[in-house]
């Protein structure tokens, strides 16, 4: 369990790494990129909001669009809450390191103390890996020309990546068509990152009912 955590952890790290990159060509600081992935800790709403801005959109539709995505974890944090017990100071690490991994962690095992573990040791990988690849990525943003070598496509090559599973059910195909045509339908009315907003919409048709059976939407990327 503890080897499939660290396992899970580095590979988030991986991904961390075209944040620092892309968040730093996107006119970031080292501090402000790292400071994001240390107080956010969300990939998916880090990688919404520095896009956003990278693309011209205000602070509230970069913000808006962030909260949307990691709406998810509160829900995650509402099952979670019946296995991890403590003082205040421990549910409120609990918390920060709520996220899809830890929780599908904790989830799959049998008993509570190993959901324990498995959540605790999950998050605190994905927690210290997510930051460390930050830190390199930034580092590496800084220190050459993020176009030179492509790098520049980090967040769009990644939101690829985080879209690509849901597009295996008959829902998430469907709200992926129906997201873009929204998408692209207000932009040329509407400032930038707006049109990402409105896009949420297409949730609506993405939403698993409970006689879907095998066509319900994979879980996300952290």
């Amino acid at each position: 369990m503890i080897r499939a955590s660290v396992t899970l952890g580095l590979a988030v790290g991986a991904f961390a790494v075209s944040f620092g990159v892309g968040a730093v060509s996107a006119g970031a600081s080292t501090l402000q990129a790292c400071a994001m992935s240390l107080l956010v800790f969300t990939g998916a709403s880090q990688f919404s909001a520095v896009s956003v801005i990278a693309a011209g959109g205000s602070v509230a539709s970069a913000l808006g669009g962030a909260l949307l995505l990691s709406a998810r974890n509160g829900v995650y944090g509402l099952a979670m809450s019946r296995h991890l017990k403590g003082r205040l100071g421990t549910r409120l690490v609990a918390a920060q390191l709520t996220l899809d991994e830890s929780t599908a962690m904790a989830l799959a095992q049998d008993d509570e103390d190993a959901r324990r573990v498995a959540f605790w040791a999950t998050g605190l990988s994905v927690y210290v890996f997510w930051n460390v690849g930050a830190l390199v990525g930034a580092l590496l943003g800084t220190a050459i020309d993020p176009a030179t070598y492509g790098l520049d496509a980090a967040f769009p090559a990644a939101f690829v990546a985080m879209l690509w599973p849901h597009l295996r059910s008959r829902r998430g195909r469907s709200a992926a068509a129906l997201g873009a045509v929204i998408c692209l339908a207000l932009v040329p009315f509407v400032p930038v990152g707006v049109p990402i907003l409105g896009a949420v919409l297409a949730v609506l048709v993405g939403v698993p009912r409970s006689d879907d059976g095998a066509d319900e939407i994979p879980a996300t990327e952290q």
